[in-house]
């Protein structure tokens, strides 16, 4: 279950935001070549769990608000939804036959980006936060998905296996002026951008296991952060910039990490023998949002940026999994 869960990672990552149609040729950038760091690992101290009481609803509206979005199969496929940050007024947005999972806001926090297979294969789409008015963005034979909202909201960083394996690019919000910015024999997938505009985080597994990296908008300077022989994945910036949340299973199972930008000083927050991983790092910093299996399936839970005070927020015999916060 583990390796299918980071295959969807790979195939259909989630999605951020903004309007229109239209897709153009993509444009291939140079490729880059890749250094690493030397890290370093601390354990953080082992923590308790807490569990909340959860309601689903139907409603048709929503608001940014305290919300996180989050992807679950409890309608019998996956569908994006959203609720507040307490777990409560849980609400179906894509709402449709076929697979639909995303969790990326634009940075207005209006729209959500989106990545689904209604139309043959996986493409980005976006909708506004209640679901309303979803728009196709990519156009293309091939598996579009994956997308993070660059902090101007003029760019969107997806992943494409056009090339015949999963790179990341980057094109306007309309979908206009797709190029490249990875080039690679090896799997880039899970971008995300730097609060600054300026670098974007991927996951790779070009050094034989995934790895987080780091580069500049452009694909240049490509820097192994994790440099671990485990797996290493997840790209969720503090909104100060300064630390990468991600996940590893270096300590034989899936649990969540965060580390300088850099890639030094990298400290355990869970510590439980079922998976931890897929963080995202609240609008003020402060928590951390997560999906977990240690009550038998996949649900989201919350917890303070120090690992502490774990909370279960969704509680479903289905998946529940890839949160994400609002701005």
């Amino acid at each position: 279950m583990r390796h299918k869960l980071r295959l969807l990672n790979l195939i259909l990552i989630v999605v951020f935001i903004f309007s229109f149609t239209a897709c153009t040729t993509p444009k291939t950038a140079t490729e880059t070549t890749t250094t690493k760091t030397t890290i370093t690992e601390t354990t953080a101290p082992e923590i308790t769990v807490a569990v909340t009481t959860i309601q689903e609803t139907t409603a048709s509206e929503a608001t940014t608000k305290s919300k996180i979005a989050f992807i679950s199969d409890r309608d019998g496929n996956a569908e994006t939804y959203i609720m507040n940050i307490d777990g409560s007024e849980q609400v179906n947005l894509t709402n449709n036959p076929a697979y639909d999972a995303g969790t990326s806001f634009s940075p207005d926090g209006s729209k959500i980006a989106f990545a689904s297979d209604r139309e043959g294969n996986l493409e980005v789409y976006i909708m506004n936060v209640d679901g309303s008015e979803q728009v196709r963005l990519t156009n293309n034979p091939a598996d579009d998905a994956g997308t993070s909202f660059s902090p101007d909201g003029s760019k969107i960083a997806f992943v494409s296996d056009r090339n015949e394996n999963y790179e990341v690019y980057i094109m306007n919000v309309d979908g206009s002026e797709q190029v490249r910015l990875t080039n690679n024999p090896a799997h880039d997938w899970n971008p995300s951008f730097s609060p600054d505009g300026s670098k974007i985080a991927f996951v790779s597994d070009r050094d034989g296991n995934t790895e987080t990296y780091i580069m500049n908008i452009d694909g240049s300077e490509q820097v192994n952060l994790t440099n671990n022989p485990a797996h290493d994945a997840s790209t969720s910036f503090s909104p100060d910039g300064s630390k990468i949340a991600f996940d590893s299973n270096r300590d034989g199972n899936a649990e969540t990490y965060i580390m300088n930008i850099d890639g030094s000083e990298q400290v355990r927050l869970t510590d439980n023998p079922a998976d931890d991983w897929a963080p995202s790092f609240s609008p003020d910093g402060s928590k951390i949002a997560l999906m977990s299996n240690r009550d038998g399936n996949y649900e989201i839970y919350i917890m303070n940026v120090d690992g502490s005070e774990q909370v279960r927020l969704t509680d479903n015999l289905a998946k529940d999994w890839y949160p994400s916060f609002s701005p």
